[in-house]
């Protein structure tokens, strides 16, 4: 995969911050990159997180790469303004106080594990983003939620309970674990 470089990371934060002005502000018009780089081409997993005085006010991404990150920046930033079910949407008067951050992720891999023991030593907190899955069931967290929930049981049981699970459910021989890393930045 290509690094993304500084002028890569402002182009994609601006883009992100212009796509949802487009749509809040009558009149504004949508400016995408006037250069796009083979690393903003090239096909990765992106979240968009928009950040309201510190709190969080939309987060909207896709794991895997299927898109080009510029096309998925400019959708899911469009997504966390104004379709995460968490939140109502992002009213024009906000614009100026929130934040954006753009993660940029590795695709994910299974993480082998003999035990929750063994699971809990062989995860990397503030590295790994988690993604925990049963059957239909399934949650993930970004690398930076270590930063709100640093011991690991708690983080865990946090995802479990985002999946629709138990508390526990981290600690059954049935759950899929699968770990990426992210590269991350914001405005």
């Amino acid at each position: 995969m290509a690094a993304l470089t500084d002028e890569d990371r402002k182009a994609l934060l601006k883009l992100a911050r212009n796509v949802i002005s487009s749509e809040l502000i009558k009149g504004t018009e949508l400016v995408k990159p006037k250069v796009v780089s083979a690393a903003m081409n090239e096909k990765r997993g992106c979240f968009v997180t928009l950040h309201k005085k510190g709190m969080l006010r939309g987060c909207i991404g896709t794991i895997e790469p299927v898109r080009s990150l510029v096309a998925n920046v400019e959708e899911h930033a469009l997504n966390a303004a104004f379709r995460d079910p968490r939140f109502p949407p992002l009213e024009a008067d906000e614009l100026a106080v929130i934040d954006i951050e753009v993660s940029v992720l590795t695709v994910p891999e299974i993480l082998s594990y003999i035990d929750a023991e063994d699971l809990k030593l062989k995860l990397k907190p503030g590295i790994h983003g988690v993604i925990l899955s049963k059957d239909w069931r399934s949650a993930t967290f970004l690398p930076q939620v270590w930063e709100q929930l640093p011991e690991q049981e708690t983080f865990l049981a946090h995802l479990c309970r985002k999946a629709g699970m138990e508390n526990t459910c981290w600690a059954d021989a049935d759950i899929t674990v699968k770990v990426y890393e992210a590269e991350y930045f914001s405005e």
